[in-house]
């Protein structure tokens, strides 16, 4: 068995175990063993504004690249990363992947060097590196990484596996990792890439086998969009399930890989051998498939755009923009004998992305000094990608890239410091409820428990930074009527017997459906409700449409804005999606669609 067969679920138990001292490494993935039955959830989507920045500060200086900054003195400190364009913003604070001369981290006396690494499994060995010199009485490590900056959506998973294997080496709560700020997001350029009728027509992509990184992001986006419009979800890699979406765990845990496997299916007709499973049953069969789109990012997108006519973004983080925010994970521990570091890293970054956010000059700095630290590409490149860039081939349009930074301002709107309404708890309990309901490649099996929100994630050293120009936050506005279905889903929410007042068990769904629209904030709602054939006509159509208003009321109650509704109806009885004439029909048509637009 090769290493790079594996899925990303199979490494990080392995890796983990390995640092964690615990036994040996085992493929816990079993294919052929276990069989998980497709499942459907409940989910939504949404987006598409562009940033109106505004000016709130004088221009600063610019860093020098390649002149090394006045920090010899000073204790290093290195965090890791991927080849991302939404890191850019500390990535220009810093000069380039050492700290130069002129740089705002220079500026605020602080040693930093950051390390592209691409590959989660080697973001997770230098971290636990790090714990390991940590464990050994140094107080600033050089061998590892302090820090690592992974996509948000991802957090959930990561911190839960490494969490349980520093609990079994050190002994249970010695140590923890913690989320403890953002610093940007993807704005698009993280997609589904896949034919143009499953843009036109979601079920269409039932039976459709697409590559990805499986618990990456990109996954979670394929996953959202799938769910938004009530499609199953196959989440054994090993089989195939012709009524679900199904996935490829791409090779080397890498996104690139993801696009290139695609790229081969349709070029060469490269198929997988994948076990046919019906109802979570195994039939026998095996089913040679062919790959028909793929999970990736920038430059993945454009790989895939450059060589295969007849494939556009399905959906991407544009929709979802709340969806993947570029998050620094460190160890607790170390943070708090570093606070005063921990800040001025902060401090630097949002200095920096709030310069990003109102002088292009900054932003073509920042171009210039992330193609150096990833090199990769130039700059021209990067600040392209950044703005986000559209193309077409033989009449099929795309999108390609799309960034954002985060200044302070948007850093406390994202967590709710500033506005009360957290974002990311949303992302981070929606992900969490994919692990455990979903259960990818035996999840649950592997790892003892999702760490919460409350544990994952501390705000503290966010909070504390007071001293500079917070800059003006991301504002979307609602005032324009949106015209295109991103998605629509039937959602079963449980009311009392002819009223539309809720029952205690539909208040999970609206949790569920609260979630997913704070992740797709940009974009606009319609509900609308339908009844069962019990009672009268007339009295169906006020019913159906007082269940609707009693979620639209719910919503509101947690900070969605009234404006962001843009119709709330009821259809009464009028359209059965299954026959009146038993329990468990008239249960299907009790239901409430809601429809997101843009």
């Amino acid at each position: 068995m090769k290493w790079s067969n594996l899925t990303f679920f199979s490494k990080a138990i392995i890796v983990l175990v390995v640092a964690g001292a615990v036994g040996s490494a085992v493929y816990f993935l079993s294919p052929g063993l276990r069989v998980d039955e497709s499942k459907k959830l409940e989910q939504l989507t949404l987006s598409d504004q562009d940033v109106n920045n505004v000016t709130t500060s004088d221009e600063l200086p610019l860093p020098e690249i390649d002149q090394p900054g006045d920090v010899a003195n000073k204790p290093l400190v290195r965090i890791g990363g991927y080849a991302w364009n939404a890191q850019s913003g500390i990535i220009v604070a810093n000069g380039g992947a050492k700290t130069s001369k002129g740089s705002l981290m220079e500026k605020n006396g602080v040693r930093l060097e950051i390390v592209r690494q691409d590959w989660l499994s080697e973001l997770r060995n230098l971290q636990m590196k790090f714990v390991d010199e940590f464990d050994k009485g140094k107080n600033n490590p050089t061998e590892g990484v302090a820090g690592i900056m992974i996509m948000g959506d991802g957090v959930p998973f990561y911190i839960s596996s490494a969490q349980q294997a520093l609990d079994d080496k050190y002994g249970k709560g010695k140590y923890q990792l913690q989320a403890i700020a953002a610093i940007g997001l993807s704005y698009g350029e993280d997609k589904l890439i896949g034919p143009p009728s499953w843009k036109m027509n979601p079920q269409s992509m039932k039976g459709a086998l697409v590559s990805a990184v499986i618990g990456d992001g990109d996954w979670v986006t394929t996953v959202n969009y799938a769910f938004a419009n009530g499609l199953k979800v196959n989440p054994d890699p090993s089989t195939y399930d012709a009524e679900a979406v199904n996935f490829l765990a791409s090779a080397n845990d890498d996104y690139i890989e993801s696009a290139k496997e695609l790229i081969k299916s349709q070029q060469e007709g490269w198929s997988i051998p994948l076990k046919e499973v019906k109802d979570g049953k195994l039939t026998g069969k095996t089913i040679n498939k062919k790959v028909d789109g793929c999970a990736t990012w920038t430059p993945g997108d454009k790989m895939v755009f450059d060589k295969l006519p007849g494939f556009t973004d399905v959906v991407s983080t544009k929709e979802f923009n709340n969806q993947m925010a570029t998050t620094l994970i460190v160890l607790r521990q170390w943070a708090e004998n570093n606070k005063e570091v921990i800040g001025k890293i902060l401090r630097s970054a949002y200095t920096a992305t709030n310069q990003m956010k109102q002088y292009d000059t900054w932003r073509k700095k920042a171009s210039e000094t992330t193609a150096k630290t990833f090199a990769m590409e130039t700059p021209e490149y990067w600040y392209a990608m950044f703005k986000g860039q559209k193309g077409e081939k033989n009449g099929v349009s795309y999108n390609m890239g799309g960034s954002r930074v985060f200044n302070l301002a948007d850093a406390n709107q994202y967590y709710g410091i500033s506005d009360g309404t957290n974002r990311y708890k949303a992302v981070y309990d929606q992900v969490s409820r994919y692990l455990k309901e979903l259960n990818p490649a035996g999840f649950n099996q592997n790892v003892k428990r999702v760490v919460p929100y409350e544990e994952a994630v501390n705000l503290a050293f966010l909070k504390e930074i007071r001293d500079i120009d917070a800059g003006a936050s991301y504002t979307t506005d609602y005032t324009q009527k949106a015209t295109s279905v991103v998605a629509s889903g039937e959602w079963k929410i449980n009311f009392d017997v002819a009223r539309a007042s809720l029952r205690p068990e539909g208040e999970d769904v609206l949790d569920q459906i609260y979630n997913l629209v704070i992740q797709a904030e940009d974009s606009k709602l319609e509900l609308v409700g339908h009844t069962d054939n019990t009672g009268t006509k007339d009295g169906n159509y006020a019913l159906s449409t007082a269940r609707a208003e009693a979620v639209k009321s719910y919503l509101v109650k947690r900070g969605i804005p009234a404006n962001r509704f843009q119709k709330i109806g009821g259809k009464g009885q009028d359209e059965p999606i299954a026959d009146n004439s038993s329990p468990a029909g008239k249960a299907q048509n009790r239901r409430v669609v809601i429809t997101i637009l843009k």
